[in-house]
């Protein structure tokens, strides 16, 4: 099963760069179970739109059934990774 997490993210954004540490470090655990796709929402405002992103961060982490769980702010490593194995990664 395919488990894609989605970082929406802007270069202007304080909390996303609180963020990013915490999802390279992910990467680099989680890389060859899960795609990791950084989504710049200043750059791609059709994509932030289809997944309705309203704040940044928001992380979206999904499979191909669907959205396993969104997050909202910084989050934390040990959430993510629970809903990478929720997710099937």
């Amino acid at each position: 099963m395919t488990v894609t997490l989605k970082d929406f993210y802007a270069d202007w954004c304080g909390p996303c760069k609180t963020q990013d540490p915490i999802l390279e470090d992910l990467e680099e655990e989680w890389g060859d179970r899960v795609q990791f796709e950084k989504i710049d929402v200043d750059e791609a405002q059709d994509v932030a739109n289809e997944y309705q992103v309203r704040s940044i961060p928001t992380i979206v982490v999904e499979n191909e059934d669907g959205v396993v769980e969104r997050f909202v702010g910084v989050t934390q490593a040990e959430k993510l990774e629970a809903a990478f194995e929720e997710a099937g990664a």
